[in-house]
């Protein structure tokens, strides 16, 4: 067995994609300490499509970006995968989200230097892995941009950004792929473009998605919708319509 000062340690593939176990996160000390997350337990499956909404400061984001790999939690365990990724060390975190964890995010952080097909194969290129060029083909494909590869960000729209940004999410073949408000910056009509993409991900890939959104007809889109509130497991629903949703959230504070 491999010890995790030398790597991470990975497991079989459970069929959670994440857990979150009594993940608790604070900030500060004394009169100013702050609880972002008060013991959440959360189980998302493989293969699912979950939102997580929550009042302003509910702690959505905070979730988030434990559940990423991007903040370390102040006590309780994060599950990735099958690794512990709460046990890793700062190095071991930073290679295990560039090689095992996608992001989206409402900016799109695209290079302007780089075509798109460079843009989409730039985790893999950082983390010295093969290109799999049947996978880049799929991806290029499902995101409706093989005859846009070798365009540069300027040349595309809004839309097409956040497809690039999506295509490089899933090019490493992520456990999770993480939005945080991926559809702000774009009009509706694009924006659902985009969740129906993130929806086929789910469904003809296999592919776990959670997403932070404030919008009800974002969150419609999801399997499962998580309702946090005051750092709270506040209930879930389950295939909701966004009125279905918007009547949940009115009962949980402003939003």
């Amino acid at each position: 067995m491999t010890s995790l000062s030398s790597a991470p340690l990975v497991e079989a593939a459970p069929a959670e994609a994440l857990r979150l176990s009594g993940l608790v996160k604070t900030y500060g000390s004394g009169s100013t300490r702050v609880t972002a997350l008060r013991g959440i337990d959360l189980a998302i499956a493989r293969g699912s499509f979950t939102a997580i909404m929550g009042p302003s400061g509910s702690g959505k984001s905070t979730l988030l970006h434990s559940a990423a790999g991007l903040d370390r939690p102040t006590s309780g365990t994060v599950h990735l995968g099958g690794t512990e990724i709460s046990a890793l060390t700062p190095r071991q975190l930073t290679a295990f989200r560039r090689d095992h964890v996608g992001f989206v995010f409402q900016a799109y952080n695209l290079l302007p230097a780089l075509s798109v097909e460079d843009n989409i194969t730039l985790p893999l290129r950082l983390g010295r892995r093969p290109l799999d060029h049947g996978r880049l083909e799929t991806l290029l494909d499902a995101v409706g941009l093989t005859d846009r590869r070798h365009r540069r960000p300027a040349e595309l729209s809004g839309g097409q950004q956040q497809r690039v940004a999506i295509a490089r999410a899933l090019i490493t073949r992520p456990h999770v792929v993480f939005g945080d408000e991926p559809t702000g910056a774009l009009d509706s009509r694009t924006g659902k473009q985009v969740l129906d993409l993130l929806a086929h991900t789910t469904k003809e890939l296999h592919q776990t998605v959670v997403v932070v959104t404030h919008d009800p007809v974002v969150a419609s889109h999801a399997d499962r919708v998580i309702f946090l509130a005051d750092g709270a497991f506040a209930g879930h629903l389950d295939g909701g319509t966004p009125q279905q949703i918007t009547d949940r959230m009115s009962t949980l504070g402003e939003w």
